[in-house]
């Protein structure tokens, strides 16, 4: 059954982003990272703070946009109040609307809405190192990272502070970056060409000792240039699997800042008090995600620093609304055509407590975008294909029953990753569900990631130590002395049954490149496997592709997505159950 979906051919704004020397950004004089805009007697200060955008741009009126967030700091600025606008990272990536174009549009956005300062977040990385850099290059304000290091020359790649002389005060703001990113982002992008050695590091370390030692250089760096008040601008997180890398961690291990921005873990943090290594309470803030809030923190004249989460803003900076329409608008051409209709809703979280449930356990979605991949080699190039996995951090949000489209496809997978078949042996198919379970059970940690799988079953047990080798990176480096994964099965597309995994055996294995080839996540198992082939096409057309193919087409022509119309309904007994927002129980977890 050979298969083919005609789709327009999409052409990305940016075009190919051109290859940067590596340099560094940092400047030793102190001109260099401040600016000079003293505004007279010591006032009170206000700073506008965002985290984890991901390119959510297409909201209504009250919801927060950069249209409205450049209209509410306009308005302080009418006022003749002092006011600064940050973003904690994570703004590039998201949703189809930043990677049309590699994220050109929002940082156009960013610049037309008035943001003073960015730290990178691991998503920033996402389109490669190149890219990252001409993002930084293409934004009017400022990015910092006080532990991003170029490891050939030793020096770090972006200031590490930066000062505003702003109502009478010296505000330094030390950017951080989350050491996670190697591996939350694709590790290859910071190794040499031939990937035989990191020449990029994010500095962390196995107890943090890296990441604070980093810091607290910085907070003494802007002590010494004279910063009356020191504030961390960070994309580390409170989740415990962040640890030992978390803003609280970084906050208890350092001494002097006076209040810490922060991203990644997508908390809703109005103000909480975290004690430093000296004892003196540091106010820690974080907005959420996707505009749920902007933040406001007032730095009183008195020297007080209070903070408040808004919720909703009716102004709108006219230009910057219409920048975002008119992008909007084209990204909806683009992949507006509908394709399908979902007759139940897909799930990346728990519908019973809303909690992300797609990096820790088996969800509908996670079999569909599985089965997608398992289905676009078996069917569509016609190759023997066991078995397909994909990392539950790939896939990006619920999607409601209703028509499908294209963009419905790109919100859901929007990396850009491409589909590839390699040769593998059983023990690297058991290797790589070890690493990706080795969280499961642990305190309620989540894991990008963890693996959903199609063609297989597999099960889990939770109660049991993890015992898979890895480095300080969180990159894999040998098999676990203690499984915890057992009775992993494979599909016979002949017998219709699932047999025992056989470690000494050879599988044709399906999944992401990001996974297979390019370390992401850390699974680092696969190195020297044979490639059977490679970037057949990009993830949201795999699984658009998947959903063209099912059945039951209606009035209009669309196919409905149910597990009665799937083409894997052939297969005889193929765990298969769409309708159940936990999946087809084919990843089992014992307690």
């Amino acid at each position: 059954m050979k298969q083919f979906i005609s789709r327009r051919s999409f052409m990305k704004a940016t075009g190919a982003a051109t290859a940067l020397t590596a340099v560094s950004f940092a400047a030793p004089a102190a001109s260099a990272e401040e600016t000079n805009c003293f505004l007279g007697d010591k006032s009170a200060v206000t700073i506008l703070y965002t985290n984890d955008v991901h390119t959510y741009i297409d909201k209504k009126s009250p919801e927060l946009t950069y249209a409205a967030i450049a209209a509410l700091k306009k308005s302080y600025e009418d006022a003749g109040q002092n006011v600064l606008l940050v973003d904690a990272g994570d703004h590039i990536q998201g949703t189809a609307y930043g990677s049309m174009d590699d994220g050109e549009t929002i940082i156009k956005l960013m610049n037309e809405a008035g943001y003073d300062l960015a730290t990178p977040g691991n998503h920033e990385f996402d389109y490669g190192m190149a890219r990252a850099k001409a993002v930084m290059k293409e934004a009017d304000f400022t990015y910092i990272s006080c532990n991003w290091v170029d490891l050939r020359t030793g020096l770090k790649v972006l200031p590490t502070i930066k000062m505003f002389t702003i109502g009478g005060a010296r505000i330094a703001f030390v950017g951080v970056t989350t050491p996670e990113t190697f591996t939350k982002s694709t590790p290859a992008y910071f190794m040499n060409a031939s990937q035989t050695k990191y020449i990029y590091d994010i500095l962390g370390g196995d107890d943090g000792q890296k990441l604070y030692n980093a810091v607290q250089k910085a907070i003494d760096k802007a002590k010494f240039l004279g910063a009356t008040y020191i504030i961390g601008l960070g994309h580390l997180g409170v989740d415990p699997s962040s640890s030992p890398w978390t803003s609280e961690e970084v906050i208890a291990h350092t001494t002097g800042f006076d209040a810490f921005i922060d991203g990644h873990s997508h908390t809703v943090m109005e103000n909480k008090q975290v004690a430093d290594a000296s004892g003196k309470a540091v106010t820690l803030t974080q907005t959420g995600s996707y505009f749920k809030n902007v933040g406001k923190m007032t730095i009183g004249a008195d020297g007080t620093i209070t903070t408040e989460l808004i919720h909703t803003y009716e102004g709108a900076d006219a230009a910057v609304a219409a920048t975002a329409a008119e992008w909007i608008s084209a990204v909806d051409d683009m992949l507006g055509e509908e394709i399908a209709v979902g007759d139940s809703k897909f799930y990346i979280n728990d519908p019973a407590t809303g909690k992300r449930r797609i990096r820790s356990g088996e969800t509908n979605l996670g079999d569909f975008v599985a089965d997608g991949i398992y289905t676009y080699f078996n069917e569509i190039e016609e190759l023997h294909c066991d078995i397909a996995i994909m990392n539950g951090g790939g896939i990006r949000t619920d999607v409601d029953a209703g028509p499908w489209s294209f963009k419905t496809c790109k919100t859901v997978s929007p990396f850009g990753n491409v589909a590839c078949l390699m040769s593998v042996t059983g023990q690297q198919i058991q290797d790589a569900l070890e690493f990706g379970a080795r969280f499961v059970g642990s305190d309620g940690k989540e894991n990008g990631g963890f693996l959903h799988v199609a063609g297989a079953r597999y099960e889990i047990h939770a109660m049991m130590p993890n015992t898979v080798l890895t480095d300080d990176k969180n990159v894999w480096q040998g098999s676990a002395t203690t499984p915890r994964v057992t009775n992993v099965e494979i599909y016979n597309k002949t017998t219709g049954t699932y047999e025992p995994l056989n470690p000494s055996a050879t599988y044709a294995l399906a999944g992401m490149n990001y996974t297979l080839r390019n370390l992401g996540d850390g699974f680092a198992m696969f190195d020297g496997a044979t490639l059977i082939k490679d970037y057949v096409s990009e993830d949201y057309l795999v699984m658009s592709s998947y959903a063209a193919m099912f059945g039951g087409v209606d009035g209009n022509g669309l196919p409905h997505l149910s597990s009665a119309n799937s083409p894997l309904a052939d297969y005889p007994g193929y765990l298969l159950n769409y309708e159940e927002p936990y999946g087809a129980g084919r990843i089992q977890i014992i307690w």
